[in-house]
């Protein structure tokens, strides 16, 4: 790995010997991952601490002793035990809290102002935030006020020379990690710290000192102030224990082309992540970042593409059961890592991917509504499948219900496990996701659909009621008839439901249309298209013949 140092004059420095010898870390209760992420930046400064004998204090901004409520009043940050318990556990030597019901609505400006006087006061010697985009912001402003340094991104705090603090931070795209640390002349430090590759901690026997204090003069209302807030529903996106991900690096070129490792994601109800370069291009978020100032996965299968194999990536990924690489350049260092490696262009090879698994998922599908058991299905059959496939596509019930032409209480019911659906749902449900049916149908379920739509096909012509419009048509999906209707009486047909998609044009006579259980009255120059699964019936409402104009689409 690739070290630089930097510093202002080439010598470390000590920072001011009347900053406290205490190093703080800023706790974050707007919910409990965010306050997981704090205590995993406590750790880093308590490995920290112990190299440079300091206290580690974990401060916390709250509106009062008894509330630990976060921005929404249904977002509490619940924890077993106390927070403080946590935070000594995971090496705080104390816990202060910084209370006025102001901060039952977080924002950075109105903690930088309130943290101003308090740091004057306190005089920490380096103050720690998580690297969030809250972290950040709060950081810069309270940074900035103090007239003080900030190191920002660091992966790991290090001790320097006569007890100076190092951050190690990556540079120049992630290829290098430098090594920054303070100007001299300053009694105080603020940095913002990577959460992930801390050391799990969990010292429940550990005490500590607990101090509460008000915040009583805070400066007058800004110009910026809340108007609404909602809690934003959680993605189901859990990156480092996800059984697969697909990773996307620089070599994809442009956000339009990671769209397709989006793709390849959900077809296969796995994760997204991301190298650094597309997290800083912003084609990623900086969650999804894996590697070693990222999250470190342990997927069954981990598909990677357009990425180099830099260390600083393949640290994240060594403990995948199975890794399949996809690179243009046949000498890229990934192939060395690779299980399977595919030497292609990934914007040209990917869609090709992304078609063959889909076809196969929709195989698997058709496969379970055929031996799928009404015991079994609610757990490993077809209907947790389904939903997995759903949400890895961002669907709600509403919405796939809408694409299959069903209802959300049917979608519910398949994945609930309560009934299996007639194979031809995985037809409609094929169409839905793009995928043609006849790509993933065996020979003989193709012969078998072939064969019902000629039968009926026979039986529509047949019938007195019918002429044909495309003579020979049989083995078509598209057909037209001429349907005739003898006044005041209901039309035969042979069936009444039928798979498929059908549109009427009324061009004699009344017509009155029933469609499952409603009724529509169609008059002359009207028309009606519908899915051809529903039951449906025709009646002439005229004292003479009523004619229509019938186009029949099957699968």
């Amino acid at each position: 790995m690739n070290h630089t140092n930097f510093s202002t004059d080439n010598r470390e420095i000590t920072l001011d010997a009347a900053s406290s010898g205490q190093i703080w870390v800023f706790g974050d209760l707007r919910s409990r991952q965010l306050l997981d992420t704090s205590l995993k930046v406590l750790a880093k400064a308590s490995a920290l601490a112990e190299k440079t004998g300091d206290r580690v204090v974990l401060f916390i901004l709250t509106p009062g002793k008894k509330s630990l409520m976060t921005v929404s009043g249904d977002d509490a940050c619940t924890v077993e035990g106390s927070v403080e318990e946590k935070a000594f556990a995971w090496g705080a030597n104390a816990v202060y809290y910084f209370e006025n019901k102001c901060f039952a609505t977080p924002s950075p400006h109105l903690f930088a102002d309130a943290l101003n006087p308090i740091l004057k006061q306190h005089r920490p010697r380096l103050v720690a935030f998580p690297l969030t985009d809250f972290g950040r912001e709060l950081a810069a402003r309270t940074a900035a006020a103090a007239r003080a340094g900030l190191i920002a991104d660091c992966v790991e705090l290090l001790p320097g020379k006569n007890g100076s603090v190092v951050g190690l931070c990556p540079a120049w795209g992630g290829e290098i990690m430098s090594e920054i640390t303070f100007a001299p002349g300053y009694e105080m430090g603020f940095a913002t710290i990577q959460p992930h590759g801390a050391g799990i901690k969990n010292e429940t026997a550990c005490k500590g000192e607990v101090v509460h204090e008000a915040v009583e003069d805070l400066p007058g209302k800004k110009a910026i102030r809340l108007l609404s807030s909602q809690w934003s529903p959680p993605a189901g996106a859990d990156l480092e224990n996800a059984d697969t991900v697909v990773v996307g690096g620089a070599g994809l070129a442009s956000m339009e082309n990671f769209g397709l490792v989006r793709q390849l994601a959900a077809a296969l109800s796995g994760q997204v992540g991301a190298t650094r370069p597309p997290v800083l291009n912003h084609w990623a978020a900086e969650d999804r970042l894996i590697g070693q100032t990222g999250k470190t996965v342990r997927p069954k299968l981990l598909i990677s593409v357009g990425t180099s194999g830099a260390v600083q990536y393949t640290a994240g990924i060594t403990e995948a059961e199975t890794i399949v690489a996809i690179n243009r350049d046949p000498a890229a260092p990934i192939f060395h890592l690779a299980d399977i490696g595919v030497a292609a262009d990934a914007p040209t090879f990917l869609p090709l991917l992304i078609s063959r698994v889909r076809q196969a998922v929709m195989r698997r599908l058709a496969d379970d509504i055929c031996t799928d058991e009404a015991e079994s299905s609610r757990k490993s059959g077809f209907g947790a499948k389904l939903k997995v496939l759903r949400e890895a596509r961002g669907w709600s019930q509403e919405q796939l219900a809408e694409a299959t032409g069903q209802t959300p209480d049917f979608i519910a019911g398949v994945e609930d496990g309560e009934f299996s659906p007639p194979v031809a749902f995985i037809l409609r449900l094929a169409n839905a996701y793009g995928v043609d049916p006849g790509t993933f149908l065996r020979d003989e379920e193709k012969t078998q659909i072939l064969d019902q739509r000629t039968r009926a096909y026979v039986k529509r012509t047949r019938n007195y009621s019918y002429q044909t419009l495309t003579s020979g048509a049989e083995n078509d999906h598209l057909r037209a008839f001429m349907v005739t209707i003898e006044p005041h009486h209901d039309h035969k047909p042979v069936a009444y439901k039928h798979e498929g998609e059908e549109f009427i044009f009324v061009m004699e006579g009344d017509l009155e249309f029933t469609l499952g259980s409603k009724v529509h009255n169609l008059k002359p120059g009207e028309s009606i298209h519908f899915h051809s699964n529903i039951p449906h019936k025709l009646k002439s409402l005229s004292a003479e013949m009523t004619r229509c104009l019938v186009i029949l689409y099957t699968l």
